[in-house]
């Protein structure tokens, strides 16, 4: 797994080095709703978290661009009134299609690595797999000055639950709202 990491983001910074002239960088943050999917999660509660980092916009052409980025991810459930925190370094690979001029569709993978893990005060990083895999889906709006806005959904494809002698498959699943900006 290190070794895709790895090769993405040598591919990514090949990509961006080749077509420097049409490359914007920036950051952005927000808020993640966040919940579990699976088995035995009926009962379970979303959580409200926060997320940061910083992104690229690698245009293609006027209609298509790529979006990596690397992002700090709060994330988790709630179970009986308390909560286990989730954090995450996320690599989001999104492919971005405008509708029209600003308004963009996004869709494509995340890779995820599992940062910390607590309920309350106990680190229960150990009860997690420590790499997660999904996919995203979303709406974004760019603005000409760089302050952009989005809307994205993240569905956890690999099971996340790492307890020994549990069937329980379990999967990431979060909503995020974000506010960023292009600085060039």
């Amino acid at each position: 797994m290190k070794k895709f990491f790895l090769l993405t983001v040598l591919t990514v910074l090949g990509f961006t080095n080749v077509n420097a002239q049409e490359v914007e960088f920036g950051v952005k943050g927000g808020l993640n709703f966040a919940n579990i999917s699976g088995d035995n999660t009926k009962d379970l509660g979303a959580v409200t978290a926060f997320n940061f980092g910083v992104v690229s916009e690698i245009h293609i052409s006027e209609k298509f661009s790529f979006q990596p980025e690397l992002m700090y991810s709060g994330q988790g459930y709630s179970p009986d009134n308390d909560i286990v925190a989730l954090s995450y370094l996320n690599l989001p690979l999104i492919g971005k299609y405008y509708v029209t001029k600003g308004l963009s569709l996004e869709a494509g993978p995340q890779l995820g690595f599992l940062l910390a893990a607590k309920n309350e005060k106990t680190d229960v990083k150990d009860a997690f797999k420590t790499f997660d895999f999904g996919v995203n889906f979303g709406l974004g709006y760019k603005l000409e000055s760089g302050l952009n806005f989005g809307a994205r959904y993240n569905l956890g494809l690999t099971n996340i639950n790492n307890l020994d002698n549990s069937s329980f498959k379990n999967k990431n699943s979060v909503i995020q709202v974000s506010i960023g900006y292009f600085f060039f």
